[in-house]
């Protein structure tokens, strides 16, 4: 069985379902292969008000905000000793609210939406390997749960296939892991917890460990409470070696970190715990010639700032956009990719510093676990600090202050709140700043910039 598309799209997670529903919507042929049956199980359950633009934009708003999920209007931090409330209703921000989401759910909704957008959606129809005859990607090959087989050519292909990365990881060999999050996360769900009294309505709370790690707490609308320990590798399996077992370093944590378990009192655990590590890791391109690498399958940072499922989906939105504008000859290809890497990579690499200085401001009586989120010489090769970070946050007069030192240089500038926000956190300092949709000409990439309307295509910004 051989066919043919204009686009293909492998993995139906909201990378994947993004690019396929903006391009669908658009009238291009699309075929997207998920290798799962939705609903499926996934983490990443706090989502950032930044992606309601977005979910706006793909019309898929409404979808969301009737599920049910549980409203997120802010965050709790209860970090190295002191304590605060993050607000999404401060003025600036790009929406009043989020949401905390059960992934399975979350996913389904956007896959079926694209579905109903018109891309032809196939669940259980798993990308086996990809074709690239003088290194394009032109083809790939699939198989089905029930055994059926077959290939299918494209003019361009979004991998959104996640950690597995069937083109970055798999076939091109070209993802490295980060020294700075060599992380571990283990975690479990509870019920019959206590909300903190001091939290914003649905927030996610944030809490540090004394020596090594910190715990994230996410309520969800099944009134379950994901409860997930992040903390260093090394830590970890000392930890693991001295207490015997993963349960056992889980229950250590919590034992250390008196506002959780006043939220997890009379509380009993309803799942067994699961466990990731090494999952924070970049690809030294994120496109090439006929292939774009969208959320996971590109990059992924650290759970501290809930950034995931937003660079998926704003992956997945500057991909469909690149791709439309080629496919109606607006551009051409190089064109359209150096757009996308630019743009993708300062995105990326905003989020890695403003992590890497939270960690680094909060170096309290933890500091063993701080001085292991520092960035070593090869996670900062290849990062262009001037483009994609200091110009916008310190101003182009300091860059040459900064030549030298620039991630020091950039640290003592996060160090101080911006007008009217508090010395604590990041000091407003916040991922709604870092992730502006590139929508202005002053915000072009290779001279192009995005337009939003009537659909997400790439402008000229001259």
């Amino acid at each position: 069985m051989r066919e043919r598309t204009q686009v293909l799209i492998a993995g139906g997670g909201p990378a994947g379902t993004t690019a396929a529903t903006l391009l669908a919507q658009q009238g291009f042929d699309v075929v997207l292969l998920e290798r799962e049956r939705f609903p499926r199980y996934h983490i990443g359950e706090s989502l950032l008000p930044s992606l309601l633009p977005i979910l706006d934009i793909m019309g898929a708003r409404e979808l969301v905000e009737r599920h049910g999920f549980v409203r997120k209007s802010g965050a709790f931090y209860g970090w190295s000793g002191q304590e605060w409330a993050l607000r999404f209703d401060d003025p600036g921000r790009p929406a009043t609210h989020s949401f905390q989401v059960i992934r399975s759910e979350f996913d389904h909704l956007l896959l079926q939406h694209a579905r109903h957008q018109g891309a032809d959606v196939r669940e259980e129809a798993q990308v086996r390997h990809i074709a690239m005859p003088d290194g394009r990607a032109t083809s790939a090959s699939w198989s089905t749960a029930d055994g059926r087989e077959g290939e299918i050519d494209f003019a361009h292909l979004v991998d959104a296939t996640g950690r597995a990365g069937i083109l970055g990881a798999r076939h091109l060999h070209t993802r490295r892991v980060h020294d700075v999050f060599r992380n571990v996360a283990t975690w479990g769900y509870w019920r019959g917890t206590t909300p903190l009294p001091d939290a914003p309505e649905g927030a996610i709370g944030v809490f540090s460990l004394p020596e090594a790690g910190w715990f994230w707490a996410i309520p969800l609308h099944d009134g379950t409470l994901s409860v997930g320990l992040v903390t260093d590798k090394r830590s970890f399996n000392q930890a693991r070696s001295k207490l015997g077992s993963i349960d056992g370093v889980y229950d250590d944590a919590l034992a250390q970190c008196p506002l959780l378990a006043r939220m997890l009192a009379g509380a009993q655990q309803a799942s067994a715990l699961k466990v990731e590590a090494d999952y924070s890791y970049t690809s030294d391109a994120f496109c090439g010639p006929g292939y774009y690498l969208a959320g996971d399958a590109a990059c992924f940072l650290d759970p501290l700032l809930s950034t995931g499922v937003h660079l998926a989906m704003y992956s997945g939105l500057l991909s469909a956009a690149a791709i439309a504008t080629v496919l109606r000859g607006e551009t051409d290809e190089e064109t359209a990719r150096s757009f996308y890497q630019t743009t993708y990579q300062n995105a990326y690499e905003r989020l890695l510093i403003l992590v890497g200085a939270f960690y680094r401001i909060h170096d309290g009586r933890d500091a063993y676990f701080r001085q292991a989120q520092a960035l070593s010489r090869s996670d900062q090769q290849g990062l262009r600090l001037h483009e994609s970070f200091l110009n916008i946050i310190t101003g182009a007069e300091d860059l040459h202050d900064a030549q030298n030192h620039s991630l020091d240089f950039l640290y003592d500038k996060l160090r101080k709140p911006l007008t009217s926000h508090h010395r604590h956190g990041l000091g407003g300092h916040g991922t709604s700043h870092m992730l502006p949709l590139p929508t202005t000409p002053d915000q072009a990439a290779a001279g192009l910039y995005l337009s939003l309307t009537p659909y997400p295509t790439l402008r000229p910004a001259h």
